[in-house]
Parts: structure tokens; C-alpha cells; sequence
């Protein structure tokens, strides 16, 4: 049993923190007590210490990144104990183990692993098992793999009504088989190409089950009303349960349509459809650099694009469609060459950490042309990090009823955004510390329950008696998130301990690499 003592405990229901005892038998909370007045033998001294639930990342990418490191280091180290994998349409099962087209697919958001690629989702769970977890994980059913599985060829182009059936049995067996909902990436190839019959179909299946729809939306530029309009128009027709993807709204000249966005989505609420988000608390994300061209340049395999990229006409001709941007997110437009960095870049590591400005400078051309010699030279991982928001839309995101803690954590390439070693260190910090945008039980309760809720599992995101012993002890004096773009796994300071189903995962600036988290199937 373990006994922590005299805690200021902020129980993930956004009530406010009171002084407790909290006892751990196996892997629940066996009791809440009135805080011991005398020392206890062998109990946990908490009284400098807060106490609340384990945190719960709604958006996550690491279902690759599990099986390389089963520990979980990156994500008990900033004290989330539960995550749901597969967003944004991009996962590894249904898939022929070593497909090449799903290296490609996956290579720069989930990163590499051996023969990638489970037929099914519970394939997949055998080998998580095997590996085991430092962290609780749900998994959606990606949109991407059912394409490319399903369409023969090139999945980039629309689904016949029988490719679409078929689309749709296969995520049946994936909810049957406990995956938590559908996720698709909009804004990504090969989702994008998928027509409003094949979405609907889809959400048909969703329905049937009661489970989620975790989405990407097509644009959040420029697009951004139209993008939330259309998945708010799939959920009003299909009845399902929506959940948008890092909400956001991209480029300087846009940050004005925040208010727009939010009462959108207020209204669809009013209206009846059961919308949430979440969101990542950083000005700038992180994604492929080959996503920044045009969508019709996305449907072409890379040895394919890397010809055409070597075209003075074909680089004219996306050039003016990245400038125009019509219908689609053109992030150089949006936010500027110099905004734009490199996280990750196999053939060309030496310019990790520098903007395009920068690289076309050094290489004496305009950032049009060295962004494309860099792509067409590039064998392996390209990843970028991008401004995109300002930090008042953020705390306006952040301090929505709505909202739901998510990382978007990637662990592709030799670099990371710090918002996979951080972000829930870096929000607490910088929103609940530094600026104190909301007060801490509010900020707490957006991290555990909130997520928690949102996923149905009731048992969990609280410190409640009979809850799961996911835990953490913040040492709220010393917190600190010290990462930066140079150095994004930058040890915090601040976490005290974290308990995963009664497993201590991480105490007093160590690991000790357990691997007690359990696969949530719904």
C-alpha cells in the first residue's frame, strides 16, 4: 500500500484543492482521509507536494513510438499517464506488414519501426502487449490505412461504393474490436481525397457503435469557418460524436477569426451535436515538410513528386498555387518562410534548426527553390515546426469550456517539437504559473477529467476513492518547463512522482521504466 500524507489535493473535478491523505492498494484508490496530524511510518510526505490525477492526452501519435520504447519515458516524464493514439488519419493497422506505401505514409509523424504494419487491430494489440506500456493507451481506427489498404494503386483519388463498403467492414472489426473511433486528416493525402459519401458511410459505423470521430479539419487557415462547417455538417447528418483535432486558427492575418470559430462550434453544441476539442498549448506546431505543397502534388508517390520537383515548370506551377492557396492551408503563405524550421531532415541534417529563410540564404537561391531541391533530395524523414497562432488565441482556446489537453506529440526523425517531451509541463508553466489564465483546479481539470469524460472511462482523470491510482505529485515551487526549439527533451523540474495503476513510473528524477499501463478498449 502506498500512503501519501498531508497532500494539497486537486482532484481533476476543477473543485476546489483541499488537504488529504490518499491510500493506494493495488492499482486503485483505496481511500480519501482527513489529513494525519502526526507523521505516519512509512507514508509519502506530501505536505509541500500537490497531489492530482495522471494526465490525459486526448491527441497523441505514439503507437510506433511505444513499441520502440515501451517505457514511455516521454510521456511519464511530464506526468500524462493516458493517451489516445492514431490521430489525424495517420496509424498502422489494417496493413500488410512491410508495405512500403505505409513506411511512407507513417515515416514522418510516427517514425520508423521493423515491418511495419498490422493486419488488424488486434494484431497490433498483441504486439503492444508483448512490449508492454508505461502509459494507459486507446487507439483509433485511422483513416488513412483503411484507404490505402482498401484502394488499389494509388490511394490518392475517390473510393468506388464497393471500396467504400469494404472501407467500412473493416472498421467495423476495428470497433469491434475495442478501437475507441474513426480518426481522419483532411488536411493530409490520402484522407483529403476522400469524397462527403465515403465520410458519411463511415460515420455511419461510428454512430452504430457511440464512438468517437476525431478529425483534422480540411483548412485551418483562411478555411477555417468552411473546414469547421463541413465536419460540423458531417456530425448534424450522421449523429456521431465529434471531436476536433488541435483546434487552431493558421496565419497572422486570421488570428481575428477565433471569435467566429468558437461560436460556431457554441452554436452547434446549442443546436444538439456533442462537438469538443482539444488543443496543444504552443504558437507553433509541427508536421511533414512535404505537406506544405499543393493537394494535387500530395497524390503523387515520392519517387513520382521527386521528378516533378525537378521541373522548372512544374515548380513554377506550384509556386503560383502555393502563393494563391485557394481551398487549401499554403502555411508559407500563411506564416511566412522565416516561420518555418527544421526539426528533421535525413539527407540534409546539417540544416536542423534552421528556418527556410535561412537555408536559401546560405545556398544563394530564392526559399521557393531551396524548399524544393531539399524535397526532391530527401530520402527519409522531413519534419518541420511552423508559427501559426498568437498567444492570445491561445488562452482564448485554452479557457473554453470545451477544451480538452492534447500534446500531438511526434516522434519521427532525429529532432522533436518540445511539446513531445513538455506540453504539460509548458502549460501548466506558462498558462497556469506564469500567466494564470485560469486557476490551477480549472487548469488540472482540463488535463485529467475533462479528457477522461470525454473518452467515457469512469474510472479515471479524478482522485476519487475507487478510482485508477494514475497519479501525480507536482512540487508546484520548482515547476518549470525548460525546453526550447534547440532543446525540446530539456529536463522540466517539478514532477515529484508519478504513479501509473498503482506502479510508480517516475520518482525523484527517475525512471524506473515500469510498464503497468493497460490498453483501454471500448
Amino acid at each position: 500500500m502506498f500512503h501519501f500524507s498531508n497532500a494539497l489535493i486537486i482532484d481533476g473535478s476543477a473543485a476546489a484543492p483541499y488537504r488529504g491523505d490518499v491510500l493506494v492498494e493495488g492499482d486503485h484508490i483505496e481511500a480519501i482521509l482527513p489529513p494525519c496530524s502526526e507523521p505516519v511510518s512509512g507514508a509519502i510526505d506530501c505536505s509541500s507536494l500537490m497531489l492530482t490525477p495522471g494526465f490525459v492526452d486526448l491527441h497523441g501519435h505514439s503507437e510506433l513510438e511505444v513499441l520502440r520504447l515501451p517505457s514511455m519515458r516521454p510521456k511519464i516524464g511530464q506526468g500524462i499517464t493516458t493517451e489516445v493514439a492514431g490521430n489525424c488519419g495517420i496509424g498502422v493497422f489494417p496493413a500488410h506488414k512491410g508495405s512500403p506505401s505505409l513506411k511512407a505514409l507513417t515515416n514522418d509523424v510516427l517514425g520508423s519501426y521493423p515491418e511495419v504494419g498490422w493486419e488488424d487491430f488486434s494484431s497490433y494489440l498483441k504486439t503492444w502487449h508483448t512490449a508492454g506500456s508505461g502509459t494507459n493507451m486507446a487507439f483509433l481506427q485511422a483513416h488513412s490505412t483503411l484507404r490505402s489498404f482498401v484502394l488499389e494503386g494509388n490511394p490518392n483519388r475517390s473510393a468506388t461504393s464497393a471500396e467504400v463498403e469494404a472501407m467500412c467492414q473493416l472498421l467495423r472489426t476495428s470497433l469491434e474490436q475495442g478501437c475507441l473511433g474513426l480518426s481522419s486528416g483532411l488536411y493530409y493525402a490520402p484522407c483529403l481525397f476522400a469524397d462527403r459519401k465515403e465520410l458519411l458511410a463511415l460515420l455511419e459505423v461510428v454512430r452504430q457503435f457511440d464512438r468517437l470521430f476525431c478529425v483534422h479539419v480540411r483548412c485551418e487557415g483562411d478555411g477555417i469557418l468552411s473546414s469547421l462547417e463541413e465536419v460540423l455538417s458531417l456530425a448534424r447528418l450522421s449523429g456521431v460524436r465529434l471531436q476536433i483535432s488541435h483546434l487552431k486558427v493558421i496565419g497572422r492575418e486570421n488570428q481575428h477569426l477565433v471569435t467566429e470559430m468558437l461560436h460556431l462550434i457554441e452554436d452547434a453544441r446549442t443546436e444538439g451535436i456533442d462537438v469538443h476539442f482539444d488543443q496543444y498549448p504552443y504558437e507553433y506546431g509541427s508536421t511533414s515538410l512535404f505537406s506544405l505543397l499543393p493537394p494535387p502534388y500530395l497524390r503523387l508517390e515520392r519517387s513520382d513528386l521527386q521528378e516533378h520537383l525537378k521541373s522548372k515548370r512544374e515548380r513554377d506551377s506550384i509556386k503560383r498555387m502555393m502563393e494563391e492557396g485557394d481551398g487549401w492551408d499554403s502555411l508559407a503563405e500563411l506564416c511566412g518562410w522565416d516561420a518555418i524550421r527544421i526539426l528533421s531532415l535525413d539527407s540534409n541534417p546539417h540544416y536542423i534548426g534552421k528556418t527556410l529563410t535561412e537555408i536559401a540564404s546560405e545556398r544563394g537561391q530564392g526559399p521557393y527553390d531551396a524548399f524544393f531541391d531539399l524535397l526532391s533530395e530527401e530520402a527519409g524523414a522531413a519534419l518541420m515546426t511552423d508559427i501559426t497562432q498568437s498567444q492570445d488565441t491561445i488562452k482564448r482556446i485554452l479557457s473554453h469550456s470545451l477544451m480538452c489537453f492534447g500534446t500531438d506529440a511526434l516522434y519521427a526523425g532525429t529532432m522533436s517539437h518540445p511539446r513531445s517531451f513538455q506540453a504539460a509541463i509548458h502549460l501548466l508553466d506558462r498558462y497556469g504559473k506564469q500567466q494564470q489564465v485560469l486557476p490551477l483546479e480549472q487548469l488540472i481539470a482540463k488535463m485529467t477529467w475533462a479528457g477522461a469524460s470525454r473518452l467515457g472511462l469512469s474510472d479515471r482523470g479524478l482522485v476519487r476513492k475507487g478510482y485508477k491510482a494514475d497519479l501525480v505529485l507536482l512540487d508546484w515551487n520548482t515547476l518549470s518547463d525548460n525546453s526550447t526549439q534547440a532543446n525540446p527533451d530539456a529536463k522540466s523540474t517539478g514532477i515529484a512522482m508519478v504513479m501509473v495503476n498503482g506502479e510508480i513510473a517516475y520518482q525523484d528524477g527517475q525512471f524506473t521504466d515500469s510498464r503497468s499501463g493497460a490498453a483501454l478498449l471500448f
